[in-house]
């Protein structure tokens, strides 16, 4: 998921340089959104994450 943030964010770097200011706000937009999502993922996984067996 950290893999789709970056492909985002790299796609809002471009198309702010190219001008095209709706696509760069809505890559960015997308590329938050999915920022967060892992960020909540990755907690959730820290407290519920396997113990190992002793």
């Amino acid at each position: 998921m950290l893999r789709w943030t970056v492909t985002f964010i790299i796609l809002a770097i471009i198309a702010g340089i190219l001008g095209f200011g709706g696509i760069a706000a809505g890559a960015a937009g997308i590329a938050k959104i999915l920022f967060f999502v892992f960020l909540v993922l990755f907690v959730i996984s820290l407290f519920t994450g396997r113990n190992p067996i002793k």
